[in-house]
């Protein structure tokens, strides 16, 4: 005996539902779990990276299909990829508690991380630790917002920090000297931790001016003391501030 399966119906498993109440009428698509974030934070650009089916449903779980006049009268498009480009950005995520829970908890470590790569104590001159951004977080009471990407939240954080820590966004201008034999070699491994080259001068050895992201600080320190058998040296010179107005985080 044959089972019959309407056409309008499609059954998914393993899928993340994401959901979005338009015009009176409830909409979802069928996403890849842990793809739904990575779009919205801008890793992932490749739509049927993110989609299982590029369908709007009414109810993925039973596999209804939202008809064309519905979608239409809702979106004002017809253009189904548009249209799940837009439930995507705005859509709320459908995951368990517990999912949500531990997507909430790596999103929190996620920002602390991005704060601690880009700011510095401006008393010491030097970055701080993610165990220290995440305990001034906890205190002033920040809270994860799961449809916003971690670098917007980042900027977020920071400003509210400056209320209770010494904290500023800034790149730290460095200078570093190393020996001849080493120099050449390691410039090659420090060159995709360095934002902007000063100054360079190559004689008897390299002596280079850059500024850096405060979060490569400490690998390019440990790189330089290991590679030149504690022969380089590495001083900070000053901080460069960010401009307020540089609101984008790369």
């Amino acid at each position: 005996m044959s089972i019959f399966t309407p056409t309008n119906q499609i059954r998914l498993t393993n899928v993340a539902i994401v959901r979005m109440k338009k015009g009176g009428k409830r909409f979802e698509i069928a996403c890849y779990k842990n793809k739904v974030m990575s779009w919205r934070s801008g890793a992932e650009k490749d739509l049927d990276e993110v989609l299982q089916t590029d369908k709007v449903f009414i109810n993925v779980s039973k596999g209804q299909v939202a008809k064309k006049e519905d979608l239409s009268k809702a979106f004002g498009t017809e253009d189904v990829t548009e249209i799940c480009k837009q439930i995507l950005a705005k859509g709320e995520l459908q995951v368990s508690d517990k999912e949500r829970q531990t997507q909430l908890e790596q999103m929190f470590r996620d920002i602390a991380t991005i704060v601690a790569e880009k700011c510095v104590n401006p008393e010491t001159k030097r970055p701080y630790t993610v165990n220290l951004i995440e305990r001034a977080m906890k205190d002033i009471h920040y809270s994860v917002k799961a449809n916003k990407s971690t670098k917007q939240q980042a900027l977020e954080v920071i400003r509210q920090l400056r209320e209770s820590i010494q904290i500023q966004r800034a790149h730290m201008r460095l200078r570093f000297v190393l020996p001849a034999k080493e120099g050449k070699k390691l410039k090659e491994k420090l060159k995709p931790l360095i934002k902007v080259v000063e100054s360079e001068d190559f004689d008897d050895q390299l002596e280079m001016v850059c500024l850096i992201d405060p979060g490569c600080y400490r690998e390019i320190d440990e790189l330089i003391r290991c590679e030149t058998k504690g022969k380089g040296s590495l001083e900070v010179l000053s901080l460069k501030d960010v401009e307020e107005g540089d609101e984008k985080l790369e």
